[in-house]
Parts: C-alpha cells; structure tokens; sequence
C-alpha cells in the first residue's frame, strides 16, 4: 500500500496516462496494470481531531465508525463522524494537516453527508442543511465550527433526493407498494424500469441522466443539460451477470464521466461493485475496482473529486482510512467483467446445538412481513420512567446503558418504532407490557453483558420475532434454521441478509432500481431502532452477508393486507413469546 506522501504523483501519473490514451497514443487490446490503492489519510479511534468514533465489534453487533465520505467544490473530504457528534474536513491533497471539526447539533444523528455549494447536506431519514453558526467554512481551520440547521429542504428537490440515492439513503416506497405486482420481489424477471437521475455535475453543472434498460446486463445511459436539454454524453454498459444498482455519479472538469454499477450473478459469493469511467465522446476508458470485502457496511463509501480522483471510506477494527482508488485501464471493451477474489464462504460462529425450530405460530410471509411493520409502526408515548435519566455516554461502568438517539429530548412525546436493545428480545405485545410497566426503553450500549432492565430487540431478536420463533436465534444461530440462497436474485419478502456473528436484516423487496429494501433494527442505520432502509445489494453481499430462506417458512405467495401499514396495526400482535438468549 502507498504512503499519502505518493498520492498527488500516483494521481497526476494516472491523469496523464488517461490523458494519451484518450488522445490514441496508445492502442491495445489488453489492460493495463492496476494502479495500487493509496491511503490518503487515516484516522484511528477516539475523540482528538485525528481521530474518529469506533464502536467494537461484538455478538449481534457490527463494527461501526463514520458512515460516509464526500467531497465539496474545492476539493476537500468531509467524513461524517457520527458517533463523536461532528464531520471532520480535510484536504487530501495536505494529508498532514490537522482536519478541521464541525460540530453537529444535538438533535440531528445522520448517517449519510452531500456537499453543494456551501451547504452541508445531512441525511437522517430525511434532508436536513447545516451552515456554520459563527465562521465560515470555507478553507482549514483547525478551530471547531458549531454547525447549525438553517432550513431543511423538501423532498421535491430532485437534485438533493438523487445525490442521497446514489447510496440509497432515501424514503423507502410506500408500504403499500409489496401489493404492486411490478415491484413485488417474486417479479424481479420483468425489465427494469427507467431511471431518472439529477446530478449536479462539477465538469458540466445540473445534468440530468436517463437509465435506460437494454438486457439484464446492460443499460444505456443519456446525459443531457438541465438547462438547455442538449447531449452531454450517451454511455453504454455492459457486465458479465446481472446489473444491480446503475447510479450516475458525476461529470468532472474534464469531461470525463463516472458510473457507479453492481455486477451481481447468480452466485453471492461473486457479487461486485465498481465504477466505470467514460470519456467525454462516451467511450468506456476503464474501471474503479472498490475493495468492498472485510469492510463493515457503510453508506456513501466512494465520492469523486473535480479532479476525477477516485476515494473510498475503508473500515478496519482500530482505524478508518481514506483510500485513493486505483484505476485500471480498458482498451476497446465491449464488457466489463470484475472478477473479485472468492471470498471463504465458510459461516463462522455457528451454534450446533439447535434442535427443532421453536415457533409460537405457523408462520408465512403474509405474518413475518405484518409483524416487521408492526415493530416499525408502532406509536408509543415516552414517559419520564421509559427515558429515564442521562444515559453514560461513554458505555462504561456499572450503569451502563445509552439511549437510542432517536429517542434524545423526546420524554412526554409519541414516538414511532420499537427501540434498539442490545441483548433485549421478545414479542411486540412483551415491549408494550414493559413499557407499560415504566421499564427503560433501549439501550445501545453493545460492549457488555445484556442488561435485563431494559426494553427493545436487537437485529436477531426482531428477525426471530417476524419469523414467529419463541426462542431467540441470534445471527450465528440463524443458519441452524435457515438454509442459503445460492442466488441473491432468489430473494422474496419475509427471507433475509445474514452476517453470521455480527448483524441480520429483513427483506421486504427489491425496489424498481434494483437495489435491497430491508426493515432492521440497528444502532446506526436506524438511529436506534427497528426502521425500513435501502441498500445496493452487491455492497451487502461483498461484504459477508448471506441471503436466507428460513426452514419454517410456508413458501407461499404473500398477499399483506391493507391494514397492515396503518398507525395502530401493532395492537393486533397479542400472543406473549417466552423467547430466551441462546
């Protein structure tokens, strides 16, 4: 791996070399050699200003540290550091330098960051702008910037919406849409659909990109100016397999165009992700190969800068780093064919000393996907006794517990969505006893012990309570009951994405664009809580999780009923599990 020091040389060598062959003085048939990824700048875990928040890794629990990275019009990186409260903003060109900090408000906990303009664009299940509260942002400043909230834009904007849905933060579709034949999962087999896409390009300004489908693996791409409707560019794209996700990423000052794209067969374990770079006459000039295995789930992991520079956000144990992504050149290609390296597929920390599958009722899809939006449905006051007082934020000591932030300053109010409990399980009608009872509601403290005082599920608890399970089969536990789908396309609501040991999701859907609709519950994709999100799904699967059939589940055709998505549709699930933490 290349020191920082080598990242302006590696990158200026690299635009050069895009430079000649652009211009023909280079003609072959084969590609060139992949330009090494670089560190560009790496922080380990902790509070000081070169440092970000890391939350181990433990039983049902993922690593988790900054969830996103982008880039504004100058150039700088900003990483959102949710756990710690702030977005740190550097330049990577002086990766030496002390990033400056940005303090976010108290209330806003996003989990996904766009820059435009001057406004920082935060996504927390919904668009929330920040600016800063005394000085400007513009530049390096090692002194801490107070952001604030100075408007929130709606969801009309298609420019803002596209930028977040590049990586999938966006508002699930309406839940009444499991009932439309064309976006059920079971019809994946149809065409996709067209796909609109706004981008504020660098290189070009407002564009907007129309993605229009050919075969399962290829899709034609037309640019055009929001303004005036004349052509920038139309692109051709073509892979192996399948396409999952086709997301159009960027113009930069070049011209040169950027195409983010899933290539996903019907095998998981050879899913991959890349993005695709044309010339600005449309001619596919070669490939971003995204190290996406061993890495925990992130949301916005790659961002372009105007330069064309390629970054990823890459997660270990004791560190996050910013990674200058190599670029490997393709000469005359029809095809692009990224092959990662075959990952062991060998699930770790499997319990084998499951029995029978333990269930309190018959369960089918119709009944896993009622119960799921049951626990994201359910409205519930927040009393004093339920809130509780001023968690320990560090989750050290005998009091350890940790509010779910969702709930933050919301004592005395209605509040949607079962909270996040590490350890804690149970059916819908037990949480609404305990909270009844003035028991404390979630806790996302995830070092220790489970606590008993506590109210709420954790992702394999709300997975086992939706399959009807009266005994709580955690993520290692998961394959003793369900068995693997060798095809991820295979996926119908009611199945799931399992990452044996560390976390479990839901599927409800594939949307029109391809991509994973799940419900979870998670301490950071859902600001703790069960909720509904979106994912690309060969960054799920490039990243260990596993597509499962659970073994008790009727295969049937799953019809929900209307009432299923209405407020109080949680009163209906009554029956008490006596689950148990194996």
């Amino acid at each position: 791996m290349a020191s920082a020091q080598d990242f302006e040389v590696k990158m200026f060598r690299l635009r050069c070399a895009a430079w000649i062959v652009s211009c023909g003085a280079i003609i072959a048939s084969a590609s060139v050699a992949v330009a090494d990824d670089t560190i560009i700048k790496q922080f380990f875990s902790g509070t000081g200003a070169d440092a970000v928040g890391i939350v181990e890794a433990g039983e049902d629990i993922e690593l988790s540290g900054p969830q996103a990275l982008t880039l504004d019009k100058d150039g700088n990186v900003f990483l959102l550091d949710q756990i710690n409260g702030r977005i740190l903003k550097f330049d990577p060109r002086q990766p030496g330098e002390q990033p400056a900090i940005l303090k976010m408000p108290d209330d806003v906990q996003p989990t996904d960051i766009v820059v435009r303009a001057d406004d920082i664009l935060v996504w927390d299940g919904s668009v929330r702008t920040l600016k800063a509260a005394a000085q400007s942002t513009r530049g390096i400043s090692t002194e801490p910037v107070t952001l604030e909230e100075v408007i929130t834009r709606g969801i009309e904007d298609p420019f803002v919406t596209s930028a977040f849905a590049q990586m999938g933060s966006q508002l699930p579709g309406a839940a009444s849409e499991l009932l439309d034949e064309s976006t059920r999962a079971v019809t994946i087999t149809k065409k996709r659909p067209l796909s609109r896409q706004f981008v504020a390009s660098r290189g070009k300004g407002s564009v907007v990109a129309d993605v229009v489908p050919k075969t399962d693996s290829s899709v034609h791409i037309e640019v055009r100016s929001k303004d005036d409707n004349a052509r920038v560019a139309e692109l051709d794209l073509r892979v192996r397999n399948r396409l999952g996700a086709v997301e159009f990423l960027e113009v930069d000052n070049n011209g040169r165009l950027y195409v983010l794209a899933e290539d996903i067969p019907e095998s998981t374990r050879q899913a991959s992700t890349f993005v695709a770079r044309f010339k600005p006459d449309g001619k596919l000039e070669g490939v971003y190969e995204l190290p996406l295995a061993n890495t925990p789930l992130t949301r916005r992991f790659v961002a372009i800068s105007g330069d064309g520079d390629v970054f990823f956000l890459r997660t270990k144990a004791d560190s996050v780093a910013v990674v200058g992504v190599g670029f490997r050149q393709l000469a005359n290609a029809q095809m692009i064919d990224v092959r990662p390296l075959r990952q062991d597929g060998t699930l770790v920390g499997i319990t084998k000393n499951f029995g029978a599958i333990a269930a309190i009722r018959p369960s089918n899809r119709q009944q896993v996907v009622e119960t799921a939006f049951a626990f994201e449905g359910l409205q519930w006051n927040l009393t004093p006794a339920n809130y509780g007082s001023d968690p320990d934020s560090a989750c050290s000591g005998f009091s350890r517990i940790r509010r779910p932030w969702y709930l933050q300053g919301k004592v005395n109010q209605q509040v949607r969505g079962v909270p996040y409990c590490w350890g804690c399980h149970g059916s819908l009608a037990s949480f609404r006893a305990q909270i009844d009872r003035g028991i404390k509601a979630g806790n996302v403290c995830t070092r220790d012990t489970p606590r008993g005082d506590v109210a709420g599920v954790d992702c394999s608890a709300f997975v086992s309570a939706t399959w009807g399970l009266s005994v709580h089969y955690t993520t290692a536990a998961i394959p003793a009951i369900a068995r693997p789908l060798e095809n991820p396309w295979d996926l119908r609501p009611g199945d799931a994405l399992n990452k044996a040991g560390s976390h479990v999701m839901l599927f409800l859907r594939f949307t029109p664009d391809r991509k994973a609709e799940v419900m979870e519950a998670s301490t950071g994709g859902c600001n703790g809580r069960v909720c509904r999100n979106v994912y690309p799904l060969a960054a799920l699967l490039a990243r260990g999780y596993v597509p499962v059939r659970f073994r008790g589940l009727a295969d049937d055709q799953m019809v929900v009923s209307a009432e299923t998505y209405k407020d109080d549709a949680a009163t209906s699930i009554s029956k008490k599990s006596n689950s148990r933490r194996k």
